[in-house]
């Protein structure tokens, strides 16, 4: 299982060939999923809606696992993968506010203690580096043995399999590029991030982020890894692709998500409603009404670092004409859920999308829910 990257460039198209409603009033959400889930063979599909600063709209529909009738309600909570990525860099900027980091900071500096057994090409690879995927860390693990090293310690407590992954991958391999050269997008530089945050404070990165981000923002809902809990249908249950276009359930457990080692590029899950708090939250900062952080720094958080790609710190920043020129995007999976938010700050709107399936039919159908409520409720602007 990895957490594979989003190809973005699809999602232009999607988003621009909807149905033009132009006129009325936005439909129900449940009206807009059930036909998305009914084309594509889904389980279930929820959202939330973002406009003006306030949630107008939360909604979801279908079954929390296939050949289950417990339907999944709105407030229900679902795996974000690689969203994980923007709240990741968010923490590290309320350090380098607070002083315990430095945008500049070095792995050298934030692991003296491997300073003498690191690769000398990793020892001057900043924080900003590795949030923006320019630190020279790898796409993937399997070619190295890390990949499976880790599941063998899935079991560990997540600080100590980061504290393994950090030093095989800094004292025993070197950056697959130079640092500072090429965009190489990376769960593993997160990771790193992540045991550097440990590090300095520590404590493990999930105590940090619950107390630093999620509690101030009434994220009340959001933890880590599957959301259901062991032999239950609680919440939403992941389930893997197969390759006649069903979909295979996944028990929760160990094998529902990816290791811990990597949970700062894409562990967290929440419900809609508190995943769209998050999404506010960002728009807030970039108008400069921000809480947490400085105006000036969420400006940083959003901008791309560098001009061989449009990645920020945990966002992809593009250029969208409905939304009135930049917007921000990310998508997320462990392969057994799929999740998508946009932001366009020109029009104080967002839009996050999930669904309890992996796989490229999974990616379609949360592109065309996002597309659809984005035209829904920007066309009456």
């Amino acid at each position: 299982m990895v957490m594979r990257r989003r190809a973005y460039p699809v999602c232009v198209a999607l988003l621009l060939l909807v149905a033009s409603r132009a006129g009325t009033a936005p439909p129900s959400l449940d009206t807009v999923f059930e036909p998305i889930c009914e084309a594509n063979g889904l389980l279930a599909l929820a959202a939330a809606v973002v406009k003006g600063g306030q949630t107008i709209a939360v909604g979801a529909v279908g079954v929390r696992k296939a050949g289950s009738s417990e339907r999944v309600t709105a407030d229900d909570k679902w795996h974000i993968g690689s969203c994980t990525k923007s709240m990741t860099a968010a923490l590290a900027a309320m350090l380098v506010e607070d002083g315990a980091l430095r945008w500049d900071m070095t792995l050298a500096e934030m692991f003296p203690e491997m300073e003498a057994d690191m690769q000398a090409e990793w020892r001057d690879v900043t924080l900003e580096q590795l949030l923006s995927h320019h630190g020279g860390a790898p796409h993937e693990l399997e070619e190295s043995g890390l990949w499976s090293r880790l599941w063998q310690r899935a079991d560990q407590p997540p600080r100590t399999q980061r504290e393994y992954l950090s030093r095989e991958l800094l004292t025993k391999h070197k950056p697959v590029a130079p640092p500072g050269t090429k965009y190489i997008y990376s769960n593993a530089g997160y990771a790193l991030v992540g045991h550097a945050i440990e590090e300095i404070l520590d404590r493990p990165w999930e105590e940090v982020l619950r107390e630093r981000l999620f509690a101030p923002l009434g994220m009340t809902s959001a933890g880590f890894g599957a959301p259901a809990s062991v032999d239950t249908v609680d919440q939403p249950w992941g389930h893997k692709a197969r390759q006649d276009g069903t979909f295979q359930p996944v028990a929760p457990g160990l094998n529902a998500d990816n290791p811990a080692a990597i949970g700062p590029g894409g562990t967290v899950h929440c419900s809609m409603g508190d995943f769209a708090k998050y999404a506010a939250w960002h728009l807030a900062g970039a108008r400069g009404e921000g809480t947490l952080l400085h105006p000036e720094t969420f400006e940083r958080l959003h901008a791309p670092f560098a001009s061989d790609s449009e990645y920020a710190f945990g966002w992809v920043a593009t250029q969208r004409s409905w939304g009135g020129g930049t917007v921000l995007t990310h998508a997320g999976s462990n392969t057994m859920f799929y999740a998508v938010i946009w932001i366009a700050p020109q029009k104080d709107f967002a839009v996050v999308v999930c669904t309890n399936a992996g796989g490229p039919v999974a990616e379609k159908a949360t592109d065309t829910t996002a597309a659809t409520l984005i035209h829904d409720h920007l066309s009456q602007d």
